[in-house]
């Protein structure tokens, strides 16, 4: 044995239940005030912590206590040690990156998930969860009015369906790994050195990370240039360009990854016009819709996806803007046993009779991992509970916060918005006056450090064109038009102080 184990006590306990049946009610009422006191409290905290990296290790223990401790005692370490260090993605003062939504719907939900803690990898593991995973996908589906090929439902008479991932990022490497498997079939068994893989310079960076993992060479994924003239979206003719170069030079286009929402400025790719082009090479399109395909709920914002019905896949997150809770990211194909082909397992230790049927869907098979949590269940609480009026109210609230912080920007001449919004996300800054680019850049990373500095509100960043930009995304489930204006008058005062008396020309 280690010193570690000579230096850990012996201790015995008699009777120890970890799940005590009678005591239960009680530990969750605990957790449940301790919980909604940090809802109510939020709005008077930090957003971002005013910590130290290492911070905790001063206010823990150094080894695990050889005792138990009551939920009381619990509870307190996390109000005194934990929270102080949360950057408080709950709080309605949060305008960075892309909102981490939470209903109590959802949080209900993943409660009763984690109650009944199913390990559904197959349909026989756990038929409901399963099941219930099958119908919230095509529920979601008609609130996006896609078309039937990508629905599970027996009227769709297809092989399309979805599963629920925890990220895009596990939904971008599994449709990378089957594009890759078909292109290598499709070519005769070519290596994968020659598959090419085509985003944008404003794809997500989970793209070209899942490239790497999913074994892609690195030189042959390409991110073509966006200009502010197509409002940064990839322009079908320079993807052309690059595919017919790339098969010209005895290489296989596999993969396209076309985006609905980028993060740095919420552009979208014309999806049809990028199926057309992918299709003239036989590649795999992947539409990447995890913040703003949840806005395609609301009709006003469906013609976004238009072109999806051409598209091989498509992920949305229902855990950035539609009050799931992290984590959560739909997934759906139009040919579903592709994937299975390329991710599925079949050990003997879990062969069984459904699954030999044909009948059934084993969701091992359409993801990295094996083990799955119930996420379906915190989905369906959500549609069930909220309803389609409701989602959309929510969504259409955002959408006019933003647009009213839009109008704020607009109305200070100091001030310029670099990109027409679309959804929820403003992109601005502090103008470029008389055309001196590296003084804006640095008037504008004055600001943001100024803004964020005392914690009350938390704005990011984000280059364009080369210019350095503030994002202001306004979706966290407490904001309301208050906040929003609230945010701005911090601004405004932080760019008094950058700006000084310095005259505008």
């Amino acid at each position: 044995m280690g010193s570690l184990d000579a230096d850990l006590p012996v201790v015995t306990v008699d009777g120890f239940k970890p799940l005590d049946v009678d005591d239960l009610r009680k530990q969750l009422l605990l957790s449940v005030d301790f919980i909604v006191d940090y809802y109510k409290n939020v709005d008077a905290q930090p957003v971002l912590p005013q910590v130290q990296p290492g911070y905790l290790r001063h206010l823990m223990p150094a080894a695990p206590p050889p005792r138990g401790a009551t939920l009381e005692d619990a509870l307190r370490d996390i109000r005194l040690a934990v929270l102080p260090g949360m950057t408080n993605w709950a709080s309605p003062n949060f305008f960075a990156y892309f909102p981490a939504t939470l209903g109590s719907a959802a949080l209900v939900g993943d409660f009763i998930a984690s109650a009944l803690n199913p390990v559904a990898f197959t349909w026989l593991s756990c038929p409901a969860a399963t099941e219930l995973e099958e119908l919230v996908l095509d529920w979601l589906a008609q609130l996006l009015r896609l078309p039937p090929a990508f629905r599970s439902s027996s009227d769709s008479r297809g092989a399309g369906g979805g599963v629920i991932h925890a990220t895009t990022s596990e939904a971008i490497l599994c449709t990378l790994v089957a594009a890759r498997d078909g292109a290598v079939r499709r070519a005769g068994g070519v290596p994968i050195s020659r598959l090419v893989a085509y985003g944008s310079d404003q794809t997500h960076s989970t793209f070209a990370k899942a490239c790497r993992i999913a074994g892609y060479d690195q030189a042959n994924v390409r991110l073509i240039p966006t200009r502010l003239g197509s409002g940064y979206a990839l322009v079908a003719a320079r993807l052309r360009d690059a595919m017919a170069a790339d098969a010209a030079a005895g290489l296989v286009p596999a993969y396209v990854c076309a985006t609905v929402g980028t993060t740095s400025s919420t552009a979208v790719d014309p999806l049809g016009l990028i199926a057309d082009v992918a299709a003239e090479f036989g590649a795999w399109v992947h539409v990447d819709a995890a913040y703003a395909g949840s806005a395609c709920i609301c009709p006003e914002f469906r013609g976004f996806l238009d072109g999806v019905e051409r598209a091989d896949s498509l992920s949305i997150s229902p855990h950035k803007w539609l009050l799931t809770g992290l984590d959560c990211t739909c997934l759906w194909l139009r040919d579903r046993p592709r994937l299975a082909e390329s991710l599925g397992t079949n050990p003997e230790y879990l062969k069984n009779e459904p699954s030999e049927s044909g009948l059934v869907v084993d969701c091992k098979d359409l993801q990295v991992g094996v083990g799955r949590r119930f996420r379906a269940l915190k989905l369906w609480m959500v549609l069930r509970t909220y309803g389609v009026a409701g989602l959309q109210a929510h969504i259409r609230s955002d959408v006019e916060m933003a647009q009213a912080f839009e109008g704020m920007v607009r109305a200070d001449r100091r001030f310029e918005v670099v990109v027409p919004p679309r959804f929820a996300l403003v992109c601005f800054r502090i103008r470029a006056w008389g055309g001196r680019e590296a003084a804006a850049e640095a008037d504008n990373r004055s600001l943001l450090a100024l803004v964020n500095g005392g914690g009350r509100v938390y704005v990011t960043h984000t280059v364009l064109d080369g210019k350095y930009v503030l994002r202001f995304a306004v979706g966290s489930t407490l904001t309301e038009h208050r906040h929003v204006a609230s945010a701005w008058e911090l601004i405004r005062a932080k760019a008094d102080e950058v700006l000084g008396g310095r005259p505008l020309e």
